[in-house]
């Protein structure tokens, strides 16, 4: 066997270069980035007063509902996004962009109205003083 022939057959392979997406990559691990820490705080949030509501024994409803409403209804809409076939047919780098603005607008508002709301509740109240409701 000549000697380009056998360079050609069992030289080390080289992998292609994929395409570079490092733009598209990078808003889909920013906005899912978003969306994981705000579920993060939601599932500790409504946690912690679902443990204190139990501990207290009293009924739980309200704003444990409507974030659990909210989750499981922008859950179901991105369930029904992502396995759409001209969704499915994208490609990868393509794909978590899109279903990243799907995913987060819901958990985003939720956490950011949630953190604002405890925020000011406990801001209000003066040490001794019941907290107002307003």
């Amino acid at each position: 066997m000549d000697s380009p022939t056998y360079a050609t057959l069992y030289r080390p392979w080289k992998l292609p270069f994929p395409p570079r997406r490092a733009g598209v990559r990078l808003l889909a691990g920013v906005l899912w980035g978003i969306t994981m820490m705000s579920m993060a705080w939601l599932t500790f949030l409504v946690g912690m007063a679902a443990l204190w509501g139990a501990a207290a024994r009293a009924p739980m409803g309200g704003f444990l509902l409507d974030c659990l409403l909210g989750v499981a209804g922008a859950a179901a809409v991105l369930g029904v996004v992502a396995f759409a076939p001209g969704v499915r047919r994208m490609e990868v780098p393509h794909r978590m962009p899109l279903l990243g603005v799907i995913a987060c607008p819901v958990p985003a508002a939720l956490a950011v109205w949630s953190w604002f709301n405890v925020g000011l509740r406990t801001v209000r109240c003066r040490p001794g003083t019941p907290p107002d409701d307003t």
